[in-house]
């Protein structure tokens, strides 16, 4: 007999629960979303789609509509703070992935998303101006309570016989579940981001890491193709600096140029003329790097976490959104399977807390810019003459590799040559 499909509430209309919606909706399993605020608006700036979470988009139908909004990566490639190559990879399809990797628009990401749910699911299965204030259960189901906008302050419970969190890095969800949770933890590094219109530069598809934390690290690539006339691209920008001092976390928060344009004051590459990046961009972000311990359990009953509410991580890695597109799958999986939808969240959460754990971990000491450390701490932070001489190409390539195992997408390759610095 055919399990009794649940029906989901979802609490945050961002990429995780966005996808979780297509997800379940495609399962047969009957859900609605609940998002906070009263429009959706393209915020944020530039993030990467890794080749696991795209399989997992792929399936849904969205590679068309990702790949024609945002640039198809070509390569990842490493240089110091000289403008030296350290080290090039393909990514992707070019890497021999069955799916692309995508550098792409938050707003852009998340446009796609809530039109492919509005589209599948109905005009009215996001419904916005719900802020949850919690949540409640019992044996017959769990129960969400919402307010409405400022000025419009009605209260509604709505219920179901299982709620999701993806309310983000500020979840009331995970509040709820953890209130003796401490504060995040802070790396110790600020980033400042920024998008700007720009010629195409290296291969026009590159994603580039450059640098080090301790004098100025900055990771660039495209994002958008083709904006104007004169044939710019938008391209992305991050810049990283060790900082004592840090304010709240807050995706939106301005940032200040002269905080941090002087360490890059003298990036004048051949390839790019990175203060003049920095300087043309229309407005810059500010985020400090932190992230929060990993939970001991993400489910109660019949309520469970996804995305940022489940796992904050520093952002590093270009791996946040993949790890709630995954968490995304792996839940659609457990609900199908089973009348007992606690058995399915344990089940859930059994899957993914732990791999998402690791993560978190990794990003904090291992990702795959770990590769300028090792640079950065063998040369003190001076020009190179062989990049040989200072790593092997095997230990490059080995770093790399260890952070796409713990992130879940790592492939073996017939041909290692694939994976090169710059002869």
């Amino acid at each position: 007999m055919r399990p009794r499909r649940p029906n989901v509430i979802i609490v945050g209309a961002g990429i995780g629960g966005l996808t979780l919606a297509l997800e379940l909706h495609d399962a047969g399993i009957p859900c609605r979303v609940y998002e906070a605020v009263p429009a959706l608006t393209p915020i944020g700036v530039g993030i990467n789609v890794l080749p696991h979470a795209t399989a997992v988009l792929d399936r849904l139908g969205l590679t068309a509509p990702l790949a024609e909004a945002g640039v198809t990566t070509r390569e990842s490639v490493f240089y110091n703070r000289f403008g030296q190559l350290i080290y090039r990879e393909p990514a992707g399809r070019y890497a021999g992935y069955d799916s692309p990797q995508f550098s792409i628009h938050r707003g852009d990401l998340q446009r796609i998303l809530l039109d492919a749910v509005r589209d599948r699911l109905g005009p009215d299965a996001v419904r916005l101006g719900h802020r949850c204030t919690g949540v409640t259960q019992d044996d017959d189901g769990a129960r969400a309570s919402f307010r409405g906008v400022p000025g419009d302050e009605a209260l509604s419970v709505e219920p179901a016989d299982v709620l999701v969190g993806c309310d983000g890095i500020h979840s009331v969800i995970r509040r709820q579940l953890h209130p003796t949770e401490g504060e995040p933890v802070y790396s110790g590094v600020n980033m400042w981001r920024g998008v700007t219109a720009w010629p195409p530069f290296l291969s026009g598809a590159s994603m580039v890491r450059a640098g080090w934390l301790t004098s100025g690290k900055m990771v660039i690539y495209p994002i958008r193709d083709a904006i104007d006339e004169a044939g710019n691209q938008l391209v992305n920008w991050v810049a990283e600096l060790e900082t004592p001092h840090h304010e709240r976390r807050d995706w939106n928060r301005t940032g200040n140029l002269d905080d941090f344009v002087g360490a890059f004051a003298d990036w004048h590459f051949d390839w790019l003329d990175v203060p003049a990046l920095l300087r043309a961009s229309d407005s810059v972000l500010e985020y400090p790097m932190v992230d929060q311990d990993p939970l001991d359990h993400w489910t109660l009953g019949r309520v469970t976490l996804l995305g940022d509410a489940a796992h904050p991580m520093v952002p590093r890695g270009s791996n946040g959104a993949g790890q709630a597109i995954l968490d995304a799958h792996a839940l659609r999986e457990e609900l199908s399977g089973t009348d007992d939808v606690g058995a399915a969240l344990r089940a859930y959460e059994s899957r993914r807390l732990p791999a998402t754990a690791r993560v978190v971990r990794t990003n904090r000491s291992n990702p795959p810019d770990a590769i300028l450390r090792e640079v950065f701490t063998r040369t003190r932070d001076r020009p190179f003459t062989r990049i040989e001489d200072v790593i092997s190409v095997a230990e490059l390539a080995a770093i790399s590799n260890r952070y796409k195992e713990v992130a879940g997408y790592a492939q073996r390759r017939d041909d290692d040559t694939r994976s090169s610095p710059r002869r």
